[in-house]
């Protein structure tokens, strides 16, 4: 019978696989590069690269490639076969440990903002061992690191696994003086909840805007919508049970440990979330979860749609990151325990995220920010845009009696009743979840919320695993020196507490008043747009702890910054090119073809029956020829706005010319679209309608 606890991994050079393919002596070679990043020998690559071709060929793969997460927001790859020829004509399945450590993609056709010439092609790409290998269809897939000729990262992997070390770095300094000598290793680890919406390939097929940028850039609200609730949490079409049962043999087979699936809340909307594991690693498997859905959508006759907003007036699609780290023996540094006032440890390690957030919530805004994500944020299932942290009534309790040098009343513990005596009991927890904020703390660990559903993980979690660095070292640097530590320690906590108290806020984070309140009251930062947040990413304090990290060099910083914005730009322009296109060719013909009808239809009527009042008809085609001719008119405005751009000195002024002005004739664009199609003839309108997409799985 075949069970998941036989096939889970089946594909994956896992610790499992090379325990038995390798010798003692390389496996333990291999082990320590891994859990301590010490050097790789040449000799172990050769062994580990001979093992892992006989086991790759063994399950049918033919090719090899280095996988790759360039600064395109998904994977790359470029596949060799195994093959060398032989001096009798045939040919033998090799390959080296040189093949394995490194590969050669051409880098010049991807994203570099300026770090490259145009002419300058070379590349490299280097084995992350700590990632295992894994089998897609018929290649092995190795994934690496991508970097230029001169040494600069061109991947999201590299600041990544920088960012992972300049955490490990200072939460040893910081262990080390609670007594803790032993622990070797801290490692930051990741469950990102992935949401997404299928819809038929049959209506995909007739949508040229979701074809073309992922999203619905035309549609009127339809009669029914998530008002009703009845989506969240229902039962799951046996159309999506299927999709959803041959995407989790497919996942288990890569070992990433998808474990929760349900509706959400839009119409055919719903999630996936996995079991955390280390954040390198699971963010490869979230960039595997990603491509993944989209094949297994498409062999069930679906489209997995991953944008962040595809449908407006309902639910967008988040990824939420829940961080948290803990140390080689498994113990949780987010971990309260039964007396969280008591435990000094976890306390500065939360005082540390609690100052790390505050002093770059640019950072995070930043880490969260595309195109797609702008239209999700401070919408009914998004937090806003302005970075607070929710600490739950007991931590904030805590908080309040350190800096007030009050006692710590404790909360009591409530029993459940629920008025049946065959329920069970149970405590009800000492915190609610707060779903309106950015940056929460769930029991041992944050849930980051800002995320878009397209987004790569790995950007929040650099700056994440950096700030915390950052923070933690300024700890570090002042107790080591303290001559006493007790006192010194319970000083920072509570400095810590009273300089960085304005960025916990645990009350409704959609609220009008508080977005007020952040920003007037409290000074916290409100960057509603990716073309707001971008330029800070370049801020002195930004720069200066992002390098003092080892995370990026000023030249990748300011590569990010050209990338980033340069997406953004694109990805507006392109969807404004869709809109002028869809107009203009299909949406006024229609209404053309449909007023001509309606004055037919009224014609027709006045010559069967004379002086007859054609009220009716001659509304549809007062109101229709104005619509028309306001598209027309709007259309010609955004085409304006989009040849604007050419005047752009540089894409800072492109991206503030996109924001303040052709978002805006976009909107007004499809304002007057969408009221047209509330009133043209079904049968006349060239596109499904909402109702058609949200409700065609059946």
């Amino acid at each position: 019978m075949k069970t998941v606890s036989n096939y889970f991994g089946s594909l994956v050079f896992d610790d499992r696989v090379m325990k038995g393919a390798l010798s003692a002596k390389v496996y333990a070679s291999l082990k320590k590069t891994i859990d301590e990043g010490t050097e790789l020998d040449i000799s172990v690559a050769n062994a580990v690269a001979t093992a892992m071709k006989d086991w790759a060929i063994s399950k049918g793969a033919t090719h090899f490639t280095h996988w790759f997460q360039p600064l395109t927001g998904i994977t790359a790859e470029k596949h060799d076969s195994f093959i060398t020829p032989s001096p009798d004509g045939g040919v033998i399945m090799e390959f080296s440990g040189k093949e394995l450590i490194k590969g050669e993609p051409d880098a010049s056709s991807f994203p570099n903002g300026g770090l490259r010439a145009t002419f300058e092609a070379r590349g490299y790409t280097a084995w992350d061992p700590t990632s295992y290998a894994f089998i897609k269809g018929k290649t092995l897939c190795i994934p690496t690191a991508f970097c230029s000729y001169g040494g600069h990262a061109l991947d999201k992997k590299t600041p990544l696994l920088r960012s992972m070390e300049a955490l490990n770095k200072q939460a040893l300094r910081i262990l080390k003086l609670f007594g803790n000598d032993k622990v070797k290793r801290v490692t930051s680890s990741v469950g990102p909840e992935q949401e997404y919406f299928l819809i038929t390939k049959e209506m995909y097929d007739k949508r040229p805007d979701i074809q073309l940028t992922g999203r619905t850039l035309f549609g009127a609200k339809p009669p029914k919508g998530q008002e009703m609730d009845d989506h969240y949490f229902g039962v799951i079409k046996p159309r999506v049970a299927a999709f959803m049962e041959e995407l989790n043999e497919e996942l288990w087979n890569l070992g990433i440990l998808a474990k929760t699936e349900h509706n959400e809340v839009a119409p055919a909307q719903h999630e996936l979330a996995p079991i955390y594991t280390t954040t390198n690693i699971a963010t490869d498997h979230n960039q595997l979860t990603m491509e993944i859905m989209q094949k297994v959508a498409a062999r069930h006759g679906l489209v997995c749609l991953l944008h962040e907003k595809p449908f407006a007036g309902v639910n967008g699609s988040g990824k939420h990151n829940n961080w948290s780290i803990a140390t080689d023996a498994g113990q949780n540094l987010l971990s309260p325990g039964e007396t969280p006032y008591e435990n000094a440890q976890f306390l500065l390690v939360l005082c540390a995220v609690i100052k790390a957030v505050d002093d770059y919530q640019d950072l995070l805004r930043i880490s969260a920010a595309t195109a797609g994500n702008d239209h999700r944020l401070g919408a009914n299932e998004a937090p806003p845009a302005v970075v607070s942290i929710f600490l739950g009534d007991e931590l904030n309790a805590v908080m309040e009696a350190i800096e007030n040098d009050t006692p710590y009343q404790g909360i009591e513990k409530t029993q459940m009743k629920l008025g049946v005596d065959v329920l069970p009991k149970f405590n009800r927890d000492t915190t609610d979840r707060n779903r309106t904020s950015p940056f929460a703390f769930t029991g041992n660990k944050f849930e980051f919320r800002m995320l878009g559903s397209s987004n790569s993980i790995a950007c929040a979690n650099i700056m994440l695993n950096s700030a915390v660095a950052e923070s933690l070292g300024t700890y570090a640097d002042r107790l080591e020196g303290a001559e006493d530590f007790e006192t010194a320690l319970h000083e920072m906590i509570k400095k810590t507490i009273k300089d960085h108290k304005n960025i916990i806020f645990n009350g409704n984070g959609y609220d009008d008043s508080w977005i007020k309140e952040a920003t007037e009251k409290r000074g916290l930062l409100n960057y509603r747009t990716t073309a707001d947040c971008m330029p800070h990413l370049l801020d002195k304090k930004n720069v200066d702890m992002l390098t003092k990290q080892g995370v990026f060099t000023e030249a990748e910083l300011q590569s990010r910054y050209e990338i980033m914005l340069e997406n953004y730009c694109k990805t507006i322009t392109i969807e404004a090119n869709a809109m002028v296109n869809m107009a203009k060719t299909q949406i006024a013909p229609a209404i053309s073809s449909y007023i001509a009808k309606v004055a037919k239809t009224a014609t027709a009527k006045k010559a069967l029956i004379s002086d007859v009042a054609c009220n009716y008809e001659t509304n549809i085609v007062r109101k229709l020829s104005a619509l028309n001719d306001t598209v027309l008119v709007k259309v010609e405005e955004l085409e304006n706005a989009i040849v604007s751009l050419d005047n752009a000195k540089d894409i800072g002024e492109e991206s503030a010319m996109i924001r303040d002005n052709v978002l805006a004739k976009m909107s007004e664009l499809r304002l007057a679209c969408d009221e047209a199609e509330t009133l043209t003839a079904k049968n006349y309108w060239p596109f499904p309608s909402y109702a058609d997409l949200l409700f065609s799985v059946k």
